[in-house]
């Protein structure tokens, strides 16, 4: 016997109420959509951040001083970390520059790298990216910086025309979980033993945000991002979730 399949299911999913001639649901016409150049090798500038090319050489011995006052515990969740000198991390900068389909940057302020970031799995026939491989100083962490970095990031994939932008992390990674959340991305669900690192398994939570639903909430990023919305201690007035929910509906 053929499952059954509710209607309803299959236009949340398709995100569109059409039909062909067989009377089956079907999903929304490209039009005139084509697939997007990769992202820029040359990097992103904010007002309080840039986003430069990951280079071992440039980046490894500010980087080891920029993560070292924190705990062991950021590099849980991550496949590498933590590290016991400069030229461990050195390797491993080198090494996220030979993943195919990845573009890593060294997240910098004031010219002084304090996180990484890449955008991996990049896919311009489907348009199709993902951002991740984050890791954030402390001094990073937490600040409006750090979400500008991730905004120029979102923002310049939609830009060169991605249909998608992609956030994944461990199933038990709250804190990636709350972020996602925080910046936009939408829940899609778990992929159950999607892969494994440093000895244990990895559920994978899906999360992302779709180019029509952009627009707006770009809109509440640069609202949130603007100088006038930050006291002369640079602390927020308005927080970026009280101008989330017109972008999010």
């Amino acid at each position: 016997m053929r499952p059954r399949v509710k209607p309803s299911v299959c236009h949340y999913y398709h995100g569109v109420n059409r039909t062909n001639d067989f009377g089956q649901p079907v999903g929304a016409e490209l039009g005139d959509w084509s697939a997007p150049n990769g992202p820029s090798a040359e990097g992103l500038r904010g007002d309080r951040v840039r986003l430069v090319p990951l280079d071992a050489e440039l980046h490894a011995r500010q980087l080891f001083k920029a993560f070292a006052p924190a705990p062991d515990s950021i590099w849980t969740y991550m496949s590498f970390g933590p590290f016991g000198g400069v030229g461990d991390l050195g390797a491993t900068l080198e090494a996220l520059n030979q993943n195919d389909g990845w573009l890593p940057y060294a997240i910098t302020v004031s010219d002084l790298p304090v996180g990484i970031a890449s955008y991996l799995r990049i896919d311009p026939a489907n348009g199709v990216l993902e951002i991740g491989s984050l890791a954030f100083s402390p001094e990073l962490q937490r600040t409006a910086a750090a979400t500008e970095a991730l905004f120029l990031m979102i923002d310049h994939c939609f830009e060169l025309g991605y249909r998608r932008c992609e956030w994944k992390c461990d199933s038990l990674n709250a804190p990636s979980h709350a972020a996602a959340l925080r910046l936009g991305f939408q829940y899609e669900g778990v992929f159950r033993q999607a892969t494994h690192y440093k000895g244990r398994n990895r559920d994978t939570a899906w999360y992302a945000i779709v180019d029509k639903d952009w627009p707006v909430l770009r809109a509440a990023f640069q609202t949130w991002l603007a100088s006038d919305n930050f006291d002369e201690r640079g602390q927020q007035i308005r927080s970026f979730q009280s101008l989330r929910p017109a972008a999010t509906s």
